[in-house]
């Protein structure tokens, strides 16, 4: 059973050796790892050509999200994840793990994450515990983590990839399409897969807070779905324990 891993980057070559070498280090062998480069003027995708990644291109593209489309129709695995050009897998048995979860016969797996501080990887500023999904729970404001969310391949050719239209939520609306609507099986592992360097796009300032609420109404209304918009806007303070909860 191969893994495709797919890093979507721009810029990002102050990190892009720790992600590199998380996906290296993996005791899990039969893993191929795809870095689609947007067109770095930093010298990232000078790094990775030296890096020995299965394959990589770059390009001028329309987002990471765009990025990350191109690199499923690269991808030649059984199960493909995502890994952000700043992010790392926590340990060296990631993958094994996700692998074993798909040996039951689940069409995705998730896990834990933890957001770091961006030069100190030791230091967690927020714990996000996932927890077990039911449907209907993304009525509540739950979500899976993306870069612990792993799928089989033959799920993005059946209900389709990222909907490039939007330019913040596009992981929501693909994982509330695939889970919500096409009600594909899920596995929880319970425990941290991913180091988050913190500093994300979708709440850093005013405005990303209301385009991404006015996005997350609209993963909604074009999976023909309804929800109370309340909902959805109070959705970013359910995280608030989140940098509260103590990880063991």
């Amino acid at each position: 059973m191969k893994i495709s891993i797919i890093t979507s980057v721009l810029n990002c070559s102050q990190f892009i050796r720790d992600n590199i070498e998380s996906v290296k280090m993996q005791t899990y062998r039969d893993v191929e790892h795809i870095v689609i480069d947007g067109g770095s003027t930093d010298g990232t995708y000078e790094i990775v050509k030296k890096s020995g990644v299965t394959f990589s291109i770059s390009e001028k593209d329309r987002g990471i999200y765009d990025g990350m489309n191109k690199g499923i129709s690269f991808a030649t695995g059984d199960i493909i994840g995502f890994l952000n050009g700043d992010d790392m897998y926590n340990d060296p048995f990631v993958l094994e793990d996700v692998a074993m979860a798909f040996t039951y016969g689940y069409d995705s797996c998730y896990g834990d994450i933890v957001y770091v501080d961006r030069e100190n990887t030791d230091r967690i500023v927020r714990f996000w515990k996932s927890g077990k999904y039911k449907r209907g729970i993304f009525r509540r404001g739950w979500m899976p983590p993306h870069p612990t969310f792993f799928v089989k391949r033959e799920i993005f050719e059946r209900f389709g990839k990222f909907n490039t239209l939007f330019r913040i939520s596009a992981d929501y609306e693909l994982m509330l399409r695939f889970l919500e609507v096409n009600r594909i099986s899920t596995c929880y592992i319970p425990r941290v897969l991913v180091r988050m360097r913190a500093g994300g796009n979708s709440y850093t300032n005013l405005k990303n807070f209301f385009k991404k609420f006015e996005e997350d109404c609209t993963a909604w209304r074009v999976n023909r779905l309804s929800i109370n918009p309340v909902f959805l806007l109070l959705k970013p303070f359910s995280k608030i324990g989140q940098f509260f909860y103590k990880h063991q």
